[in-house]
């Protein structure tokens, strides 16, 4: 069986999560699907695997339920089974962030893929890898600053410690996906930096939609399932 990946979050405000779980799983515990759907009040955050069909159905409740925004959801392919499990787990956040209380919906700018490259030329512009330092050695952007973090969560006390608003006034930033950016970015407008961008869809989506005679990347991007990383190639044979 070929396996559809699909890679995807969404903050919104849910009501009530464990509602939205219990639908979740009545409509596919007996399907293909596989991988892990987090579900808070803040929002939706997955990577699951299954057939095209599956993954299709998948999707159309999201859109439906959470307002999803398929444009934003990263595929890719897997002739093996990629996740040994289903998981729709409720959690207090999506992504966490337990050293400050932040409102994910009040983020940064987003930055589109084709617009990163112009973007992080810009000599006044500070350019911070979000991920956790392992993530980081497999790979990275040119210039790029690595806090050398070992969870998300460690983020805060980063910024705290060794960031200036009067001094950085221009910050971007990046993860895998976007979450975790994206969450970022809100985080340090709170902490009063203002002008901070964030790339939308993350390196996946760089990946995906920068040739690789024009990408600023190097090396290869760390994926949480089987296939351990991937970098342009992976997606040019799609």
């Amino acid at each position: 069986m070929n396996f559809t990946i699909a890679a995807f979050y969404r903050f919104v405000s849910l009501p009530d999560p464990a509602a939205l779980r219990d639908e979740l799983r009545a409509a596919f515990s007996e399907e293909d699907l596989c991988g892990s759907m987090l579900i808070a009040s803040e929002g939706v955050n997955g990577t699951m695997a299954g057939s095209a069909e599956t993954i299709e159905r998948l999707l159309d409740m999201l859109v439906e339920k959470t307002g999803l925004d398929r444009a934003d959801v990263k595929f890719a392919n897997s002739e093996e089974r990629p996740f040994g499990r289903l998981k729709f787990l409720v959690k207090s956040e999506i992504i966490a962030f337990r050293k400050a209380k932040v409102d994910p919906t009040q983020a940064g700018n987003y930055v589109q893929p084709q617009e990163w490259n112009a973007l992080i030329a810009d000599p006044e512009v500070l350019l911070l890898d979000t991920r956790n330092h392992y993530e980081a050695d497999l790979g990275t952007f040119n210039g790029a600053i690595d806090p050398g973090i070992e969870t998300f969560s460690d983020f805060v006390t980063y910024v705290r410690e060794n960031l200036d608003p009067a001094k950085h006034r221009k910050v971007a930033m990046f993860c895998t996906g976007g979450i975790r950016c994206e969450k970022a970015s809100a985080f340090m407008l709170q902490e009063g930096f203002s002008e901070v961008y964030h790339l939308k869809g993350g390196i996946l989506k760089y990946l995906e939609e920068v040739p690789e005679q024009d990408s600023q990347w190097h090396g290869t991007c760390f994926v949480f399932d089987r296939r351990t990383s991937v970098g342009h190639k992976d997606f040019e044979a799609e």
